[in-house]
């Protein structure tokens, strides 16, 4: 008997010296171990004086980790002791068995690791699930409790940080994480994303000497106060990001020139295989409607008025159905089952048909040349209160066009043209290369910026940040609205924007860890504080 104790004392406290098992029973639900604590004597809490001399025991009942898939019922009796030095204020204590029990705790240690664990993973809710699944008695509290419990990591010296916002609430709350550039480890959390927030930790750690970061005055200010002597690195995709910025501004500012593109040749269009009185019947006024609600309507029409033809009232057919009563009753004044799926959109008359006759009369004036921006201004001073977009579908739905009017493509939009301009050639297509090279051709300011951006793009990609100087000087010569902005007020952050385009350093791993941030976030639905996200960022 001896030797099976023995072994479930290997088993059950592997690596927990001073602790014998005394009897081990089961029942169907739970497994009772009995233990006791195997040391002649303890060292006093207080002072550190080793004892022998009892003065009682009693049991403890910790809750445990489940065995063999049941509830594990700990029972270890535990001795107080006399402190025998006089110098000591306490009496008495209690032995603790390291790595099993603590002061006041209620379960091991063990399960209180687990417990942490689970909560880092997976925080509250999702956490106590799993934990019932396991057969660990806890509540979502309680896990968040462990994970505040738990210590911070230990503190580092990073040679080189990464630093950005995250969003706590999105719009209105910002803080600002802090990782290791080298490691991708997350240092710190901070729960604002102004330099009087990161100033004094940069203070605390004075090792640092490379720090890369966006384009934000407040983290620029912050490293001048705190950390003069580190390097401070400029990201290239936040420099890439500002210029498509001001390259769209420069595209915005010369769209009148997009409007005066000359047309593409459209292709022919290919010729269907589809007979004359098949498109005749599709475009039908009478056809059926199709689809899963014309099936449905179809079927319900029937069936009530299969009930009604039996002699059944609207609202016994409606009980019986187990339907509203105003349902049955539309079905049942609809003579035909097409009825129901016509008449599913009322049309509600227009503003603009009081002035539908005079719009008409100036057009048959001017046959036809009079543009829909004029017919719109007349109509207005007359009372119209509708908007532009209202008499221009009517005038592309209802105005009479010649034969052979063909109307003109709309020119591309600036957020397009603005794509065509930052994104690499080899990723145009065919057709986009085309209308690339006629926007340049036609207007020799975008030209200028097409220029201007992959001179810029080069610098990025080749690391040649020696170039910069003249980059600016070129830019802000050619005085063109959003990229001249935009290199003027490199030399604002002159020393960091070369030190991006010159340095590997770069900000992608701080991305990386806002975006995990994010994920923590949507775990914990919103509900929990700064610190026990801060806890969860760090530990995780």
């Amino acid at each position: 008997m001896n030797e099976v104790l023995y072994r479930l004392q290997e088993l059950l406290f592997p690596s927990i010296p001073g602790v014998a098992v005394v009897a081990v029973c089961t029942d169907d639900e739970a497994i009772r171990i009995e233990a006791r604590c195997t040391p002649s004597g303890a060292a006093c809490p207080d002072c550190g004086h080793w004892t022998e001399r009892v003065h009682s025991s009693y049991l403890r009942f910790p809750a445990d980790l489940p065995a063999a898939g049941r509830s594990a019922q700990l029972v270890l009796r535990v001795r107080r002791f006399f402190c025998t030095a006089t110098v000591c204020g306490r009496r008495t204590f209690v032995e603790q068995v390291p790595g099993l029990t603590r002061r006041h705790g209620r379960v091991t240690e063990r399960l209180r690791q687990t417990m942490g664990a689970i909560g880092l993973a997976l925080a509250g809710r999702a956490g106590a699930r799993l934990a019932q699944v396991m057969g660990i008695a806890t509540s979502r509290t309680t896990l968040l409790r462990r994970v505040m419990d738990l210590p911070d990591p230990t503190a580092t010296e990073p040679r080189a940080v990464g630093v950005d916002d995250f969003a706590l609430r999105r719009g209105h709350v910002y803080g600002t994480v802090v990782i290791d550039a080298e490691t991708h480890q997350v240092l710190d959390l901070l729960p604002e994303r102004d330099a009087a927030t990161l100033a004094p930790w940069l203070a605390a750690h004075p090792e640092i000497e490379v720090i890369c970061r966006d384009r934000a005055g407040a983290y620029a200010e912050a490293a001048d106060t705190a950390a003069p002597q580190a390097l401070q690195v400029a990201d290239r995709f936040h420099l890439w990001q500002n210029l498509v910025t001001a390259v769209e501004k420069t595209v915005a500012a010369h769209r009148t020139c997009l409007r005066d593109l000359p047309p593409a040749s459209p292709e022919p269009e290919p010729e269907w295989e589809t007979p004359a009185d098949a498109t005749s019947d599709q475009n039908h006024e009478g056809a059926d409607p199709t689809g899963r609600f014309a099936e449905r309507a179809r079927a319900h029409h029937a069936l009530v008025h299969e009930l009604l033809d039996q002699g059944m009232g609207i609202r016994r057919t409606a009980r019986h159905l187990g339907w509203g009563h105003h349902t049955v009753q539309r079905y049942a004044r609809a003579a035909r089952w097409q009825d129901m799926v016509k008449g599913r959109k009322r049309q509600l008359p227009s503003k603009l048909n009081p002035f539908k006759p005079y719009l008409a009369q100036r057009c048959a004036e001017t046959d036809g040349k009079v543009t829909i921006l004029d017919l719109y201004r007349e109509i207005t001073g007359r009372g119209f209160r509708g908007h532009y977009s209202t008499v221009r579908d009517w005038a592309r739905r209802d105005l009479p066009r010649p034969e052979d009017f063909t109307p003109a493509p709309p020119p591309p939009s600036v957020r397009k043209v603005t794509g065509w301009l930052t994104r690499h050639p080899a990723t145009l297509t065919e057709e986009e290369k085309l209308h690339h090279k006629a926007v340049l051709d036609h207007c020799p300011e975008l030209a200028s910026a097409a220029e201007l951006t992959g001179a810029f793009a080069e610098m990025l990609t080749t690391l040649s940040g020696s170039r910069l100087p003249e980059w600016i000087t070129e830019a802000t010569e050619v005085n063109l609205p959003g990229i001249s902005s935009f290199a003027t007020g490199l030399h604002s952050d002159f020393d960091a924007v070369t030190a991006g385009l010159t340095t590997d350093w770069n900000s992608g791993p701080v991305e990386g860890a806002v975006n995990r941030i994010k994920m923590l976030k949507r775990q914990m639905f919103g509900r929990a504080g700064f610190a026990l996200l801060r806890k969860r960022v760090l530990l995780a």
